[in-house]
């Protein structure tokens, strides 16, 4: 018996480590994205170009799971409106006082762990010095919230210059329409978390687990043993069964598919075996299933010449351009690493434990090749061990996203037209609230600004043309135009604290490198209730 399953409960107690204070106040975001990317998360540098309600709202759910450290840039003064919207300011004793100076205090109550400053200077005045610049480059990622359109082309072209500046998140909000947007040259994912089930391989099985199924006698198996036999080894099998009948090919259409199927059921003995049942549902496996999946393939052909990398992603591409030489290798298996990752089954602890063994002994000798064509390749390149065991272990799901600069969609008049076709609603939304940016951008009064102005605006952006819009893009235009009309400068809390939440979200997800962020427009309508994604990049 071994000395674990010997201890007493009381033993076994005793002997457990209590978890430290950091640990117990964030353990539920350990689950998400675990010690690595709440690691990334404390050495986060966060800018915000002001401390209007909904940058307080972002900040806040930055603060709570343990950001490293925000700086509010903001000059102006608390107005009324201010105070009377915003949750992180001192209510009316903070009208006339310093907004970013009057916010920071309060945000920094959520999590004492956190540091935070308040700078009242102008954006606007760093941008045209060096110092200033290089200033807003050392943090990790800048987010503007309803900055002057002017003011906002200038800091996106700045850190669109180089592929190392920070990625920059722009927030722009008018009542209850909304839309924000992820600038970034270049973001790699290793841990998106993808709910896509990774190829077990059973199509091409490796030598442990096709010579277990070559061992299994269906008739000499005992009742209970026929009933536990894991679905991966009864697939293997009639695979192996069907290929001798079909010209060792596996099944096509459906019609073969069925009967696939059927044959598989057709083993059961007795009707509540239910790993026969299990093995039937998951067959789709045998004919879904490819050596690298089509976005996988995509991924490893779209990979950047190593010889034109600088910067901080050339660890990434050279383990990409491994991950290729691997799926090549003539000693490896033709495909992706194995992943140990298994699902449930309908088996006996003991098949269970077999199986997963032999997953993961083949992952590990795989693991062992990967590591060995990455030495050979790159024998100057040093990479954290732990980091290539994750990248293999997570080769199944990598992410590879290339954007573009800020504002760059609207100049493209025939994309947008094409989008306006497609989404109709939410590219007349995210234009009505650039006219509107543009309008603001140009001194427009607020109090003054009409829903025939934005038209006129929005008419600018989508250009000339010979064939009239339809009734449904006239409408959904004019519903965008109205709305935005009626609130163009409203910044309003419930806006704030839903902007606040999503925002965050990608935040966290540009911060630690894992789950896949979005790359587009992200389009707000809570007037309607509803989210949608325009102007995402070409590939």
């Amino acid at each position: 018996m071994l000395q674990n399953e010997s201890q007493d409960i009381e033993q076994a107690t005793t002997q457990m480590q209590v978890p430290d204070s950091k640990t117990r106040r964030y353990d539920r975001q350990l689950r998400l994205w675990a010690a690595s990317g709440q690691a990334a998360l404390e050495s986060a540098r966060i800018l915000l170009t002001s401390a209007s309600a909904t940058s307080t709202s972002i900040l806040k759910n930055l603060v709570l799971p343990g950001i490293g450290h925000f700086t509010i840039l903001d000059p102006t003064t608390t107005s009324p409106a201010d105070a009377g919207n915003n949750f992180f300011l001192n209510g009316h004793d903070s009208v006339g006082k310093p907004r970013a100076l009057e916010a920071v205090p309060l945000l920094q109550e959520l999590n004492d762990s956190v540091d935070g400053v308040a700078d009242t200077r102008e954006l606007q005045t760093l941008l045209e010095t060096k110092e200033g610049q290089e200033w807003i480059k050392g943090f990790s990622l800048i987010i503007a919230h309803n900055l002057d359109a002017k003011t906002l082309d200038k800091l996106a072209s700045m850190l669109w210059e180089g592929s190392t500046n920070p990625p920059l998140m722009v927030v722009r909000s008018a009542g209850f329409i909304a839309d924000f947007y992820i600038q970034v040259h270049e973001h790699c994912v290793i841990e998106s978390h993808s709910e896509t089930t990774p190829s077990l391989r059973l199509t091409k099985p490796f030598p442990a687990l096709q010579d277990w199924a070559d061992s299994l006698d269906y008739e000499k198996l005992d009742p209970t043993d026929h009933a536990h036999i894991p679905f991966a080894i009864i697939l293997i099998k009639e695979a192996d069964t069907w290929r001798k009948d079909h010209g060792g090919a596996l099944p096509k259409v459906y019609a073969e598919q069925k009967a696939f199927k059927s044959q598989v059921i057709a083993r059961r003995r007795k009707l509540d075996e239910e790993n026969f049942e299990e093995a039937e549902n998951q067959a789709v496996r045998m004919w879904s299933e490819k050596p690298v999946s089509s976005d996988i393939a995509a991924l490893l052909e779209l990979a950047t010449p190593l010889e034109s990398l600088t910067d901080g992603n050339y660890d990434f591409h050279a383990l990409l351009h491994t991950l290729k030489l691997f799926v090549s290798h003539p000693d490896g298996p033709g495909c992706i690493p194995l992943t140990t990752t298994l699902p449930d089954m309908r088996t006996d602890t003991e098949s269970y434990v077999k199986i997963q063994k032999m997953y993961k002994e083949q992952a590990r000798v795989e693991n062992n090749l990967f590591k060995q064509i990455l030495a050979e390749t790159f024998p100057d390149l040093s990479i954290d061990e732990a980091v290539v065991d994750v990248f293999v272990k997570n080769a199944h799901h990598l992410k590879l996203i290339r954007g573009r600069q800020f504002g760059e969609f609207d100049k493209q008049k025939s994309e947008i037209t094409s989008s306006l076709e497609i989404a109709s609603k939410e590219v007349a939304t995210h234009l009505a609230l650039s006219a509107l940016s543009n309008l603001l951008s140009q001194g427009s009064d607020p109090s003054s600004i009409t829903a025939e102005a934005i038209r006129t605006g929005f008419d600018a952006l989508i250009g000339q043309s010979d064939v009239p819009l339809s009734d449904e893009i006239e409408e959904a235009i004019d519903n965008a135009v109205g709305e935005i009309a009626r609130t163009p400068t409203a910044d309003i809390p419930n806006m704030a604290a839903f902007l606040g939440g999503m925002v965050a979200q990608e935040a966290i997800k540009l911060v630690t490198k894992q789950y896949v962020p979005v790359n587009g427009y992200c389009v707000v309508d809570l007037v309607g209730s509803w989210t949608g994604i325009v102007g995402q990049p070409p590939v």
